[in-house]
């Protein structure tokens, strides 16, 4: 019977992710990202971004409904929800 040998994984956040995600490509993706779904959704949907955020300073995105029609929409067909997959690729 073979053994089985479990290796476990040190994730140095300070010295590798944290600057990874500081880097301003990371920060311009999120952003296109966050227009691709915005202009999938339509109108009344708005995007807000934050170049350093938190006391990491990561950069986030977020992309909400705006107006009440939006907001609508949202809750009867899901505009918003189904627009995610347009901001992956």
């Amino acid at each position: 019977m073979a053994k089985s040998r479990i290796t476990k994984w040190k994730w140095n956040v300070r010295k590798g992710y944290y600057p990874f995600m500081q880097q301003s490509a990371v920060r311009d993706a999120l952003e296109s990202a966050g227009e691709a779904i915005a202009s999938a959704a339509g109108e009344g949907v708005e995007v807000e971004s934050q170049s350093s955020s938190g006391r990491r300073g990561t950069p986030r995105v977020a992309v909400y409904t705006a107006t009440p029609e939006a907001m609508l929409d949202e809750a009867q067909n899901r505009t918003l929800s189904r627009a995610l997959d347009a901001g992956r690729g």
